[in-house]
């Protein structure tokens, strides 16, 4: 059940975790430019099993219920595609302008927030999502006028598919913190990916690194080992429709080690598209009290 606490407290551990998350994708687009997405993924993952495991079974341990398993097993598979098609993308365009386009599935997982959890979308939900449309296809008029190459406009594309499966990850994420607790979550989230890319890699083969790419791995897992614990704790104490606008804060991390990590310029349009999708999930946004029923409940 829902802890009867201000949600603001969530929101702000919210945005640590994006930030965190953030850190974590300049990591990984030096790695998958490096060595691919798909190698980039698994090895990440495989280390988050160990780490995540010492966290784990270092303490009393009460196997998941069959319920919680597939919800555990939903997530983790939706990730392995989610994760795979956002790092190919990440791989291909600026990484400023692929946050920016991954902006659009907050707004997409407050419908699904409505129709699968059944919580409360106002009527300002559908202006926002026009605006925030708009502030993609803003994003897209300028990369065609930036003449970045068909590359990158399968690698855009691939991330706005990501997002539109992030936006149902949102709400299974809510769905998984109400009956597991930071921990398990991270656990399982790493053994089930790593399971999902092993069997592919079975089949397709799978690039090892270099001694030099492996600390930039462990560093990786570390971050969205991090992440995840933080995210996992805020979902448990505020709505999904609530905690989703935190997503945006992501935008000036990535302007930021973007910029200073692979010299990527975060060109005019780009920054007027990721203003019309803040501005969006501005709009959309709803007040602490709104987000938690428990609170009103409380006070």
């Amino acid at each position: 059940m829902l802890r009867p606490q201000n949600p603001t407290a969530a929101f702000l551990v919210g945005v640590l975790g994006i930030a965190t998350f953030a850190g974590m994708d300049a990591v990984m687009k030096g790695l998958v430019l490096a060595i691919g997405a798909f190698a980039t993924m698994l090895w990440r993952n495989l280390i988050g099993i160990g780490l995540s495991g010492i966290l784990y079974f270092g303490r009393p341990v009460a196997w998941p219920s069959r319920s919680t398993m597939r919800i555990h097993l939903g997530r983790g598979v939706l990730s392995s595609v989610m994760g795979f098609l956002f790092f190919w993308g990440l791989g291909r365009v600026p990484l400023a302008q692929a946050v920016a386009l991954a902006f659009i599935s907050p707004l997409i997982a407050l419908y699904l927030a409505s129709v699968l959890l059944g919580e409360r979308v106002g009527g300002r939900t559908i202006g926002a999502s026009l605006i925030a449309l708009a502030g993609v296809a803003i994003i897209f008029f300028g990369q065609s006028q930036a003449d970045l190459g068909r590359e990158a406009a399968i690698g855009s594309i691939a991330v706005l598919v990501s997002a539109s499966l992030y936006a149902l990850n949102i709400i299974i994420m809510r769905a998984q913190a109400l009956v597991a607790d930071p921990v398990e979550i991270t656990f399982f989230q790493s053994l089930i990916v790593t399971t999902v890319l092993a069997l592919v890699a079975l089949f397709a083969g799978v690039a090892v690194p270099s001694s030099a790419e492996w600390p930039w791995i462990l560093f990786a897992a570390v971050l969205a080992i991090a992440s995840m614990l933080l995210l996992s704790w805020a979902y448990a104490r505020a709505e999904a429709s609530y905690l989703a606008a935190t997503e945006y804060t992501s935008f000036l991390w990535a302007a930021l080690f973007g910029w200073l990590f692979f010299a990527e310029s975060v060109s005019p349009l780009t920054l007027a598209g990721a203003a019309l999708i803040v501005a969006g999930c501005f709009l959309a946004a709803r007040t602490p009290r709104e987000a938690s029923p428990a609170l009103e409940a409380a006070t």
